[in-house]
């Protein structure tokens, strides 16, 4: 995470940007339609000296004061070069050192162990959407994606049973029996079929005879 440049985190109901402030690479961060509370959020970016492009519009903490919100903004965060799709120019970054007020680092009581809950996951995607168009009419990104996995079929074992395998070792072996037993008979001379003949006529007589005792 921490060698990340571009984060995008649109609508996704962040509510902190501490988990941000270890992203030390971070160049572009996206954090349009969620729950930041305040502007004192800030105060975790101000570590991030590569921070060009910051997308912060529908947020709780813009307030109702759209020029003092952004000068603020710019106050705390003098490096900026686009603010909510809209390029900073050095006249509002001049004018933010007056017009904008001075923010402090918020509270992060009641978490525990001291350190605040990170309830999302940070990922980098493709920001033509955020980068591009009037920000009065943008599309609203997927906050996710759900895929549907349909049950899968038992897997079927790919060994067969001993049983099996015996089975079908039996099988090949009868066949190369008679096909050995075939090839024989070419060969014989009238006596040698003859005497074929009468040992297959005894062999079945003695299989009908076990057959009828069982």
């Amino acid at each position: 995470m921490p060698s990340l440049e571009v984060i995008t985190l649109s609508v996704n109901s962040v509510s902190t940007l501490e988990p941000v402030s270890r992203c030390r690479q971070l160049s572009e961060l996206y954090l349009r339609g969620n729950l930041i509370p305040s502007l004192a959020e800030l105060s975790h970016l101000k570590g991030l000296p590569r921070l060009r492009v910051l997308w912060l519009a529908e947020n709780p903490c813009c307030g109702p004061d759209p020029h003092l919100y952004r000068m603020t903004v710019l106050r705390t965060l003098p490096q900026l070069q686009t603010l909510d799709n809209q390029t900073v120019t050095e006249e509002e970054v001049s004018r933010a050192l007056t017009e904008g007020e001075e923010i402090t680092a918020p509270s992060r009581e009641g978490t525990g162990n001291g350190q605040p809950e990170m309830s999302y996951t940070l990922s980098t995607v493709n920001t033509t959407s955020e980068t591009q168009g009037d920000p009065m009419s943008y599309s609203e990104e997927a906050s996710s994606v759900q895929g549907q996995l349909s049950p899968k079929p038992p897997a079927q074992d790919p060994f067969p049973s001993f049983s099996q395998r015996e089975a079908v070792s039996s099988r090949k072996n009868r066949s190369n029996v008679l096909s050995a037993i075939l090839l024989l008979l070419r060969d014989l001379d009238p006596a040698g079929l003859e005497a074929v003949h009468q040992t297959v006529v005894s062999r079945l007589q003695a299989l009908h005879k076990q057959e009828d005792m069982e």
